[in-house]
């Protein structure tokens, strides 16, 4: 009889050792997760690091004989330049060189005509064109808060005598720095 026990204490045993193999593990652990931010601004809604549109400056269409000529830097919506700069950066406009800057008098910037004719204009911080703004000028905008700032740039072209008709063109080169 201890015999037939033993057997039976021996078959429960390796039951009992093979549901505990058969039994799930549990392990523990973490995934680690990361973001970097650097900072960087829009222009006129739209990102990126060089080649950015920062507006058109149309005096419009007017007579060969005009005396002057006003017009707004504005966005392809048809609002003033904006700039959105990441939180905690003070953005700064540098309004550099055009491409026939000095080539006419009565302003220090031109618009040619591609033949041999300049209009001579220049830029202003202030629709009364009080304030102008220096080949080089810079316009410092109040530090980011994550909001678009507004940037108003206005243009005045002065006519002169013998001036054919024909569109006038000029390019001005601009620098955000934040």
């Amino acid at each position: 009889m201890q015999a037939f026990t033993s057997r039976w204490g021996l078959a429960l045993l390796g039951l009992a050792m093979v549901g505990q193999a058969d039994a799930a593990t549990t392990v523990t652990g973490q995934i680690s997760a990361s973001l970097i931010l650097t900072t960087s601004c829009l222009v006129n809604g739209a990102g990126g690091s060089s080649g950015l549109n920062f507006g058109s400056l149309n005096f419009g269409t007017t007579n060969s004989l005009f005396t002057t000529a006003s017009a707004q830097v504005l966005q392809g919506g048809g609002g003033a330049l904006s700039i959105l700069c990441s939180s905690g950066t003070s953005p700064s406009l540098k309004i550099a060189a055009g491409t026939n800057d000095g080539k006419s008098t009565g302003g220090s910037r031109a618009l040619f005509d591609g033949v041999a004719n300049y209009v001579p204009y220049d830029l202003y911080t202030d629709a009364g064109h009080s304030q102008i703004l220096a080949i080089n000028g810079v316009i410092n905008l109040a530090p980011s808060t994550g909001v678009a700032q507004t940037v108003n740039i206005y243009g005045q072209a002065v006519g002169k005598a013998g001036l054919p008709a024909g569109t006038y063109t000029d390019t001005v080169s601009v620098q955000l720095t934040f």
